[in-house]
């Protein structure tokens, strides 16, 4: 398996996240992600949620420079 990651600067919040998180475990990825999004974001922990978060895993390393936030 091959290393993935997500990345909350691609998407905009009040929050002005910049975290990234990478892992080479899909399912090691998608719990740290759960436990940022539930802690910093206020998100409820739900399987709409982990659905959500998967799809936005993006296969290698998050870039060093801040990616443009996608509009909302």
């Amino acid at each position: 398996m091959s290393r993935q990651y997500i990345d909350c600067r691609e998407y905009p919040s009040d929050k002005h996240c910049s975290v990234a998180l990478a892992a080479d475990d899909t399912k090691e990825l998608l719990e740290a992600a759960v436990q940022h999004a539930v802690a910093v974001h206020g998100h409820k922990d739900s399987p709409e949620l982990r659905e959500q978060l998967t799809k936005l895993f993006k296969v290698g390393t998050p870039p060093l420079t801040a990616p443009i936030a996608k509009a909302a």
